[in-house]
């Protein structure tokens, strides 16, 4: 076909939105974003730069640019870059500046999701747990403190990229800036402190003067002259569009798949359904489609939220190690490569909506001078169709859209896939089977006497952890006034985990989940005659991320009682009680590759089948070659793992979903970064809390294989 019918070139008026001096004037009219005088068909994808690492940057924003992509989004992570007030870091994986400064170097733009909460399945949604002790705080509302600390740290980061001239107004990538995140969902919970709060953080980032424009997120009142966006996975059906004809229709997240809990099924969205959708929301005059996650990564440490699973979105386009997933990457470079040809027509054509059948639409856009473009879109999700446009007869697969870039012939169908199917597979290439090259350390559990902190009520988790461990010991002395035949011990939590002991007696462990709050365990307990010291190590798996007054969460022990067969009861919630935050090996930071080891008395590893709340160390040398590298630990159960002092995150073997199998994606494969291993004498750290077995974990690479050429609807 003859592609010069869509290359028609057309002279843009710049109007309404914000506007700026040097650089690229970045502003908007109702059609879409207007960088230097012209309107932009924009495609973006998310990439988190503390997910990967610098060295991963690189070849994510490359193979992203070979995608198709013209934007690269991230959020910015206030947690990580203001631990303590006052005090940044902009370190290693958590420097954005040299991030967007990648994302220019390879000729793309960048959109700076600033929030600064998140959400994003991140602990605490991004905020930084200091915010919850700053005195008559309301976190997202009309409240002065919180206010006064989001502007801060909002003024921050624009200042800091301002000072490097990174947004396009100063010739830098930055054309798009996000204020708050999806704030619709819980505004009514704030009753009238919401509304005003809206108004303020617009008013507050309009005033930053950054030269772009400002969004908000799934925030129908955003006002002017921030634009209101949609996030979801289907936004050409959902978006109820702009609040008002001067602004644009942006899709800021398009889900490529979804986040995955521990204990949760994983969810595979297919290529064919985002390419229909992508389509669809084009062909309804969206303009920016921006990819949810493009590569989602690690959640290295302890930062991913509540129950989320260390590896992130790795059904994204990129997967979690960075290569490309077939066909989903290849199918979406393919759309957009057909509908940038066709951008002119479709950012400047009159559009025309209207029925070729019973659950089949036609979208056309049609300028002036003779350019056409049209969507066939068949919403049958079962049969095909045959539909008559322009006096021919076209066959529409079900649930697809045909693009015909001069309304006569279709060259993209979002159901027929073209690219090549790829599958990733694993190398074997150590086992760290060698007895003698473990060793371990028991971690102490602690009784009433030695804790540090007292209490005569049951303490909430967070507020005492202060989210320096996931780890908080609750303990007691109990002394029976008579003779108490089978106790039982029972235990209720709004945390994630309890582990219980009577002296060094361990008497088990019971996990609640992401759906069900809370959890109850119940077991036989041994007494002594005289005083039992009980200890329960109540456990946090991340911080909630979402909802209203996050500030006032309850997490850990809510009542605790000793039951008698006499029908004695003892009911400790209000019992003295001693606290200790985290555990020894964390104090002495035995994962380090020196660590505080003057107290640690590391052992031959002698492997039971329970053996709860102990580490593990070996070392080993790193694989020939540059594949990914991925640590199998699908012989543990639940902990963190560390290769030279940096967390490469939780595991929760342990935690089987409905099917049976862990949760982990690739089951048990824990991603080490490259980065993060030197030639040999590399030492992995374990803490295994409930007695996994080291012995048979393993070393492996990551590669992808060509299958075939598939057409039609493919597997992920």
């Amino acid at each position: 076909m003859d592609w010069r019918l869509c290359l028609v070139v057309v002279v843009v008026a710049v109007v309404g939105g914000e506007s700026s001096v040097g650089g690229e004037n970045v502003t908007y009219d109702g059609r879409s974003l207007i960088i230097a005088g012209e309107r932009k068909l924009l495609f973006s994808g998310s990439i988190h730069y503390p997910r990967s690492t610098p060295e991963m940057w690189p070849s994510l924003i490359a193979k992203a640019k070979e995608g198709g992509l013209d934007v690269i989004q991230t959020y910015v992570f206030w947690n990580l870059h203001e631990p303590q007030p006052g005090q940044y870091d902009f370190s290693g994986r958590y420097d954005l500046v040299k991030f967007i400064k990648e994302i220019h170097a390879q000729g793309l733009y960048a959109c700076l999701r600033i929030g600064p909460f998140i959400e994003s399945e991140w602990t605490y949604g991004g905020f930084p747990f200091w915010l919850h002790d700053i005195p008559g705080i309301i976190y997202r509302s009309d409240n002065e403190p919180f206010k006064y600390y989001m502007q801060n740290f909002t003024t921050k980061i624009v200042n800091l990229m301002k000072s490097e001239g990174l947004y396009a107004s100063q010739g830098g990538p930055i054309i798009l800036s996000q204020i708050e995140n999806e704030y619709q969902n819980i505004e009514a919970a704030f009753n009238e402190k919401g509304p005003p709060y809206v108004r303020w953080a617009a008013a507050m980032a309009v005033g930053l003067e950054t030269g772009v424009p400002w969004i908000m997120c799934k925030q129908r009142d955003a006002p002017d002259p921030v634009i209101n966006t949609c996030n979801g996975m289907r936004c050409g059906e959902t978006f109820e569009g702009p609040n008002s004809p001067n602004k644009p229709s942006l899709w800021t997240e398009n889900w490529t798949s979804f986040y995955q809990v521990f204990g949760g099924e994983p969810y595979i969205r297919s290529a064919e359904d985002i390419a229909f959708h992508v389509a669809l929301f084009i062909a309804k005059n969206g303009s920016y489609v921006n990819y949810y996650m493009y590569h989602g990564g690690t959640n290295f440490g302890r930062t991913g939220a509540a129950y989320v699973t260390t590896s992130y979105y790795d059904q994204a386009p990129l997967d979690e190690y960075g290569l490309i997933r077939q066909p989903k990457w290849g199918h979406l470079k393919q759309l957009h490569k057909v509908l940038k040809i066709c951008s002119l027509i479709l950012l400047q054509g009159v559009e025309t909506n209207f029925s070729i059948g019973q659950l089949q639409e036609a979208y056309v856009f049609q300028e002036d001078s003779g350019g056409c473009v049209a969507f066939l879109v068949n919403n049958n999700g079962k049969d095909s169709a045959t539909v008559q446009f322009h006096n021919a007869s076209f066959e529409l697969l079900p649930k697809s859209i045909s693009i015909l870039p001069d309304c006569q012939n279709v060259v993209f169908s979002t159901a027929t896939v073209e690219t090549g199917y790829k599958e990733r597979t694993t190398t074997l290439n150590r086992m760290l089977d060698s007895a003698d090259g473990w060793q371990e350390f028991k971690d102490v559990i602690p009784n009433f006497s030695d804790t540090p902190i007292k209490s005569n009520m049951l303490l909430e988790h967070m507020n005492v952890t202060k989210d320096e461990s996931d780890y908080l010991w609750y303990a007691f002395s109990f002394q029976q006034n008579t003779t108490c035949a089978n106790p039982v011990l029972h235990i209720e939590s709004l945390g994630h985990l309890v582990h219980a002991f009577a002296g060094e007696a361990y008497f088990g462990v019971a996990h609640g989940s992401h759906d069900v709050k809370g959890l109850t365990f119940e077991s036989p307990i041994q007494l002594n005659d005289d005083v039992t010291n009980i200890s329960i190590l109540s456990v946090m798996v991340g911080l909630p991320d979402s909802g209203a007054y996050l500030e006032r969460r309850f997490a850990g022990l809510t009542y605790v009682k000793i039951q008698c067969s006499e029908g004695i009861t003892y009911n400790l919630t209000d019992h003295e009680w001693g606290y200790q935050v985290g555990l020894l090996g964390e104090k002495l930071r035995v994962y380090d590759e020196q660590p505080m080891s003057g107290e640690v008395k590391w052992s031959e590893t002698r492997i039971s089948t329970v053996q709860p709340l102990t580490w593990y160390k070996i070392t080993f040398d790193a694989p020939i070659g540059d594949d990914p590298v991925a640590l199998n630990l699908s012989t543990m159960g639940k902990g963190e793992a560390w290769v030279n002092g940096q967390s490469i995150g939780r595991y929760w073997i342990s935690f089987h979903t409905s099917k049976g199998i862990p949760s982990q994606t690739l089951y048990v494969r824990y991603h080490v970064p490259r980065s993060f291993l030197i030639p040999s004498a590399n030492l992995l750290i374990l803490f295994e809390e409930v007695g996994g077995d080291p012995l048979h974990i393993s070393l492996d690479t990551i590669i992808v294989d060509s299958v075939q050429i598939h057409y039609g609807h493919l597997p992920q």
